[in-house]
């Protein structure tokens, strides 16, 4: 019936002048993350020899190719029709020719992504007010000279003269809109969440948050919010998602209006899982601090436990998982795709961790999982790294189907999940700002370990060099 009522809501659309569609009391959300780029995983095995870290993950986005992957992305917001769309894993990648010159940018997939959208002509921009946008940027890795060092010939020739710079990234959050939207905006804000996960004490600090912006949609006001929760979880602790995820809830407890939150939640509803439950991702498991299921352990719940109704589809369905591409996207990862297929997903995606979330006069007519089936998904793209041809005939094979002589790679490892809503009316009235948590200053003791580190990386890039005008050659990092 809910599919019936759609379907004649969207005729009508098209027999509705463009002027009159404004006014309508409907929204169609997408949320979406764009993905990194690379395996930070491996990365941080590789950790203290900084430098392979580094040439590892520049391989991968290299090979993930994001001038190939934003069109498909771009297309896909485009034909789903999404009026807001909430980004995760907005990177910028930049780099630096020495210690002493300025960074460059030069990667900016936010950028990217909104040229792409206006080469196709429905331009969406990054929502604006009063000169601060709808950006957040989360945790980086800085470009530090000797210790994240980088070899790329044919990039960095043209920028800098040289073969090799030292590169970094910047990865945050960000809320895109139809360019129609843009005089719609009545507030912008960004905040940080308090608890944070640091990698390499005082060193390496992984900080998250959120951007929201306040739009009117039909003459009423709404809130989009837009999150990106942490990942890495120790054994026997409260996970960092759900920690944040009650900050969330907590900072937006005050606010009446309309309410979506789109996001990377990085929880599943069956987290914490049975030590014996199936767990290809590495999703948290039970502990005495985290016995199965509880609900204060997990960010998924603990939205829900708040009130949040899903605008989604059914998470528990394993056709509707959200993750398990292979870092290299060229289908799902190898060591997840038998347990995905056994739990009931024939397309390697594990886990279930982007949802749209609502609250406060606002209704799901429709919603979908996007960019979730493989290899015949519409915005997949021909990938030529050998590995990701390699990963491609693999799967095919396993999957039994006939096996391409190239590789087809996904446009991210995620899946979307869009969602059309309504409102109903009865909330009216814009709510107050919500609070603006700063960014957390890097303290002393972080500098001093940031100039030891890079002493450590000098060493190592002097040792490397040495070998190398020895052997004649550049070792080649094999990815995984």
């Amino acid at each position: 019936m809910k599919r019936l009522f759609f379907a004649i809501a969207l005729t009508f659309s098209f027999l509705v002048p463009a002027s009159a569609q404004a006014s309508d009391n409907q929204v169609t959300v997408l949320s979406r993350n764009l993905y990194l780029g690379a395996d930070v995983g491996i990365a941080l095995k590789l950790i203290p020899d900084f430098p392979a870290a580094a040439q590892f993950m520049w391989s991968q986005v290299k090979a993930n190719d994001f001038a190939q992957r934003a069109p498909k992305l771009a297309q896909e917001a485009i034909s789903n029709d999404a009026d807001v769309i909430g980004i995760q894993e907005a990177t910028i990648w930049y780099c630096k020719k020495n210690a002493w010159s300025k960074k460059v940018e030069v990667l900016n997939f936010t950028k990217q992504f909104l040229e792409a959208t206006k080469a196709q002509g429905s331009e969406y921009v990054l929502a604006k007010f009063d000169g601060k946008e709808a950006f957040n940027p989360g945790y980086s890795i800085a470009a530090v000279p000797f210790l994240t060092m980088v070899n790329d010939p044919s990039t960095f020739q043209p920028l800098f003269g040289q073969d090799k710079a030292a590169c970094g990234f910047v990865i945050g959050d960000a809320l895109a809109i139809k360019k129609e939207l843009a005089d719609k905006v009545l507030k912008v804000g960004n905040t940080e969440y308090v608890d944070t996960y640091s990698i390499v004490p005082t060193l390496m600090t992984i900080y998250r948050g959120y951007t929201w912006a306040d739009i009117s949609i039909g003459n009423q006001p709404v809130r989009f919010v837009t999150t990106h929760l942490e990942s890495i979880w120790d054994e026997g602790k409260v996970p960092n998602a759900a920690k944040q995820a009650t900050q969330l809830v907590n900072d937006l407890e005050n606010t009446t209006m309309p309410l979506v939150v789109l996001g990377d939640f990085n929880s599943d509803p069956r987290d914490p899982r049975p030590l014996d439950a199936p767990n290809p991702g590495e999703q948290p498991i039970e502990s005495d601090a985290c016995p199965v299921q509880k609900h204060n352990c997990s960010a998924y719940w603990t939205m829900r436990d708040a009130g949040y109704m899903e605008a989604d589809p059914n998470p528990l369905l394993p056709e509707n998982y959200s993750w398990g591409m292979s870092a290299l996207l060229a289908g799902p990862d190898g060591m997840r795709f038998d347990e995905a297929k056994k739990m009931g997903n024939k397309y390697g995606f594990s886990d279930r961790l982007d949802y749209v979330f609502i609250r406060n006069g606002i209704k799901e007519i429709s919603s979908e999982i996007i960019g979730n089936t493989w290899p015949e998904n519409e915005n997949t793209w021909q990938c030529s790294n050998e590995e990701q041809i390699g990963n491609t005939q693999e799967i095919a094979q396993r999957m039994g189907i006939a096996a391409p002589d190239s590789g087809i790679c996904l446009a991210t490892d995620h899946a979307g999940v869009v969602s059309t809503l309504v409102l109903d009316g009865s909330k009216s009235a814009r709510s107050a700002d919500l609070p603006a948590h700063k960014p957390f200053p890097i303290s002393f003791w972080q500098w001093v370990g940031l100039a030891l580190v890079g002493a450590i990386g000098f060493l190592i890039f002097r040792k490397n060099s040495k070998l190398l005008s020895k052997s004649k050659r550049i070792p080649r990092i094999k990815s995984i």
